[in-house]
């Protein structure tokens, strides 16, 4: 390959020399032999091999250090700046072809130019190494753990990647290039750091000193196509009965708390809902880092900001969850409920703002309202827990619980629906749960998300919104029983 590492130096070739030397000492009594003699031959052709592809690696090394030596001082010389991208690939191309006529000794075949050429172009104009585990679309998620170790997610498992970093130094530029568009910045006095890239793809960073190891990059990738309810049912996520009873939960204004743990899916369940809220209504969206990608026309996309250098300008979330409410929103949907913006957001869904959704981490819907409370106290306000507990057994409606099973496999476990305070604790009913029956020779695990036989209330606001279920969807009529 043409770029390759292949170990260079004394060591491989004293070792080559020394096998070699190896074969050909005849014994003292005899010739050599036939078996000798082929050992002999195979190790001058690997010695030979070796040398070959380490000049040609070496080679091809120099070569792009020239090309983008010679590409800066011409971008300086014309005061063309990298963002302006057509004409730095052409200029690129230009030097690329005359660097390689005036290079003696490289043989080049016409995918390995193109190759060279495109990590050269990488490395000006994209994320460098990064640029080719971005474009796999079998890659769900990057895991940088300094320059020397990058992992990555496919189909839910980690897979060490070949990609490697030149140095610290090296993946700092290209930390860089990634945060500098959204007016973001990470150093010594700050750093970490939330992000994401152009596609909506999620990018966390954390340098040293915090991080020992060097700096550590996780990027979450945003598949260029959002998924669909369809594309969820044809994972096996949910059920074709699962996903009608959810767009009639979002077509009634049903307020929605998706709840799971870190990577479980929660963001991209929460897409899909907000792509069943009618054209004509008016979303506002608030967010950590930009990521839901609604189709709709009328969305409104706010994003918080971190303080400058001068620890000054920080608007948090819940600065924007108060100032959308100025807003006219007919929706708000705000991609993960943190801290006290949890209290504003209830108070959003209590004061006419029906239909809203939002996400937090949880690992059940019991959790998810304790997780709540919890959250509303961190307003600072000093509110008694009862008064809180009203205002989510008034404002939240149901509770959708993703998790990331053993397997890799993201799926809804359970969905709930509140229903009111009984004395001083909130009712919580199961509606659908999930029902593993086994594991596949594959180690899939197999399971459905089943009816728990409860009619839930939630079905008389369907109906007021023209909304009508099959009889069958919360069980058979046999099963079915009153909340």
């Amino acid at each position: 390959m043409l770029l390759r590492r292949i170990g260079t130096g004394d060591n491989n070739d004293k070792g080559a020399s020394g096998n070699a030397g190896n074969a050909a000492t005849p014994s003292s009594n005899s010739a050599p032999t036939v078996r000798e003699q082929e050992q002999k031959s195979v190790s001058r052709f690997d010695r030979t091999v070796v040398e070959q592809v380490s000049k040609q690696d070496k080679i091809t090394y120099e070569l792009k250090g020239k090309v983008q030596e010679r590409l800066v001082a011409e971008l300086e010389r014309r005061k063309i700046s990298p963002t302006e991208e057509r004409q730095v690939r052409t200029i690129t191309d230009d030097i690329f072809q005359e660097v390689l006529l005036e290079t003696q000794g490289v043989t080049l075949s016409r995918a390995e130019k193109s190759l060279l050429l495109d990590v050269i172009l990488a490395e000006i104009l994209g994320y460098g190494p990064l640029e080719i585990l971005l474009r796999d679309e079998t890659v769900t998620e990057v895991m940088i753990n300094g320059p020397k170790s990058v992992y990555v997610e496919r189909k839910g498992k980690l897979v060490k990647s070949e990609v490697k970093f030149k140095d610290d130094q090296h993946l700092m530029r290209i930390i860089e290039r990634i945060v500098s568009p959204i007016g973001r910045r990470v150093d010594e006095s700050s750093p970490m750091v939330d992000a994401r890239l152009p596609d909506g793809s999620r990018v966390n960073i954390i340098i040293p000193p915090l991080s020992l190891i060097g700096p550590v990059v996780t990027i979450r990738k945003f598949s260029k196509k959002p998924l669909t309810i369809e594309d969820l049912v044809r994972y096996g996520s949910l059920t074709t009965r699962i996903a009608d009873f959810l767009r009639a939960a979002v077509l009634a204004r049903m307020n929605i708390v998706v709840s799971g743990g870190t990577g479980s899916g929660k963001t991209t369940l929460l897409n899909v809902l907000s792509g069943f809220i009618p054209d004509d209504e008016r979303i506002v969206t608030v967010e950590n880092a930009a990521e839901l990608q609604l189709r709709q026309d009328h969305v409104i996309t706010l994003e918080s900001k971190a303080a400058n250098i001068e620890g000054k300008g920080e608007v948090t979330i819940r600065d924007l969850v108060i100032n959308c409410l100025r807003m006219r929103p007919d929706r708000i949907v705000v991609g993960e409920c943190r801290s006290g913006e949890t209290l504003d957001m209830l108070q959003a869904m209590n004061t006419g703002h029906d239909g809203s959704l939002t996400t937090l981490h949880a690992n059940s819907p019991k959790d998810a309202l304790s997780r709540t409370e919890t959250m509303c106290l961190m307003a600072g306000m000093d509110l008694p827990v009862r008064a809180i507990r009203e205002q989510v057994a008034s404002a939240v409606n149901m509770i959708v619980q993703q998790e990331r099973l053993k397997d890799g496999s993201r799926k809804i476990t359970s969905i709930a629906e509140v229903d009111g305070m009984e004395g001083d604790i909130i009712k919580l009913q199961e509606i659908f749960r999930f029902e593993q029956t086994g594991v596949d020779e594959n180690g899939k695990i197999i399971g459905q998300l089943k009816p728990t036989g409860v009619q839930p209330r939630c079905v008389e606001k369907f109906e007021q919104h023209n909304i009508f279920l099959p009889p069958d969807t919360f069980g058979s009529a046999s099963q079915l029983r009153a909340f």
